[in-house]
């Protein structure tokens, strides 16, 4: 499957969903110009004054870093290029993404909390490991409410057939977000 040109995907899901490695790994396949952009990076550049994204008083911040990746993502979209963007990105934060008016897909990954947990705590170093934490953020992705549809449960998935069942997804169509115009007026 060659990833069309000037798409923006937004891969969601709660922390040890899949995203970064699904990411990454779709920048990489053959075919046209890919780019993978990780949003922990943006909150990454904040050297003072950074709250850590799960806190309630982050909501300011978290909004400025979302309007940050839209416009770096509709840059690489707008210059021909296929953007994978992974993070946890709620539905809030969707209309900076679709402001530009570029093809935009939204796949929120899906697995248990147990799992969810379990791989976070299996990666180790700097990522985020606490279990409480990793649990609430997984249930901030239980009910998707308009969204929901844009769910996709790899739960018990590996990475392989998590990218099997993302590029099944992609290719559906089911995921995007702001459909092509049927418009035959002109």
């Amino acid at each position: 499957m060659d990833l069309p040109a000037g798409h923006i995907l937004i891969l969601s899901g709660h922390p040890g969903s899949g995203k970064t490695t699904c990411a990454e790994a779709l920048a990489h396949l053959p075919g046209g110009p890919k780019v993978h952009l990780h949003s922990d990076d943006f909150w990454g550049y904040i050297k003072t004054g950074k709250i850590d994204p799960w806190l309630p008083e982050s909501h300011t911040q978290n909004q400025m870093i979302m309007q940050i990746a839209a416009s770096v993502a509709g840059a690489y979209a707008a210059n021909g290029y296929f953007v994978a963007l992974d993070g946890v990105i709620r539905p809030w934060a969707l209309p900076a993404f679709a402001e530009p008016g570029l093809p935009l897909h939204y796949v929120v990954l899906r697995t248990s909390a147990e799992e969810a947990v379990a791989r976070c705590q299996a990666r180790g170093g700097d990522s985020l490991t606490d279990p409480a934490v990793v649990a609430a953020l997984h249930a901030e992705f239980a009910d998707l409410g308009a969204h929901e549809d844009h769910a996709l449960n790899v739960d018990g998935l590996n990475r392989a057939d998590t990218m099997a069942a993302l590029q099944a997804a992609l290719a559906s169509g089911r995921y995007r977000l702001n459909a092509p115009s049927t418009s035959t007026a002109g």
